[in-house]
């Protein structure tokens, strides 16, 4: 079989499994597994695929049939430029996530504190270390899993984070930091049973926002305050319908929320300054 033929199967066999990108993930996944960029294989699929290639690349396919993230498949992912293992144990890192990080980028110089709640596979505490060196980055996560993960990538990728087992604040004591970032679990209940197939591999734990999809953003404001210098920041990703719910609680317990859309236009990002005092009802 050549690598023309294997790519059309693919293609083929993944369209059947509803996969909207059939084509591209068939490619990206033969690519991956020969070590090759895309187009440079895709310039010479006349070649033969060894018997043992096919086998492995059937067995891959057959994981993104079963709705599998191709992450997970390949083991890794892109965020923020950089190149982060992934396992099932973590969430995946995201592209609307990078909004985040660039907003704490802009307001992030050397010397200062910075903690990620929730850190996963540390994508965000991993990027702010390696693209502003001389920040001090603590990250938080209650799962010893992924923990592993996010140290394993913050030494892959040279970056000096510290690493804590912590159910949010629980671990920190009466540290403060400068700013305060978290892509915290945002999901209700009610829109769990509606994800997609392939969201439903990654961990309940980093997707289940409770009741109302609010629980962590309450938790963490709520004690925020204690764990901010003053005119320190803390900073969230949302979903795309939170703006106003996430902005009221910021609004209560830090100080005047801002909020920010990712590049496909929706609300993303939602953060504000310390206040010297919480703020009055009608501020």
């Amino acid at each position: 079989m050549t690598i023309r033929q294997a790519l059309a199967e693919g293609a083929e066999r993944l369209a059947r499994a509803g996969i909207e990108e059939a084509k591209l993930d068939a490619a990206l996944l033969l690519a991956h597994l020969t070590g090759e960029e895309r187009l440079r294989m895709q310039l010479d699929a006349g070649r033969e695929l060894a018997p043992e290639r096919y086998a492995t690349y059937d067995a891959m396919l057959r994981r993104r049939q079963a709705r599998e993230p191709l992450q997970y498949i390949v083991g890794e992912t892109e965020f923020m430029g950089l190149t982060f293992a992934v396992r099932p144990g973590a969430l995946i890192p995201r592209q609307d996530t990078e909004i985040l990080c660039e907003q704490a980028l802009l307001r992030l110089t050397p010397g200062m504190r910075v903690l990620d709640i929730g850190t996963g596979s540390g994508a965000l505490a991993v990027s702010l270390a390696r693209l502003c060196p001389g920040a001090l980055v603590t990250a938080v996560d209650v799962s010893e899993e992924a923990l592993s993960l996010a140290r394993e990538n913050a030494a892959r990728l040279g970056a000096c984070v510290r690493f804590v087992r912590s159910d949010c604040f629980s671990a920190l004591g009466g540290e403060r930091f400068d700013m305060i970032v978290s892509n915290p679990p945002y999901i209700p209940p009610w829109e769990m049973a509606e994800l997609m197939p392939e969201v439903r591999f990654e961990p309940e734990l980093a997707l289940d926002g409770g009741e109302d999809g609010l629980a962590f953003y309450r938790r963490i404001a709520s004690q925020a305050r204690e764990h901010l210098l003053p005119g320190g920041f803390l900073m969230f990703e949302i979903g795309w319908q939170q703006r106003d719910d996430v902005s009221a609680i910021v609004k209560e317990h830090i100080g005047e929320p801002f909020a920010l859309r990712d590049y496909g236009g929706n609300w993303r990002v939602v953060g504000a300054a310390l206040a010297k005092r919480p703020p009055e009802d009608g501020e």
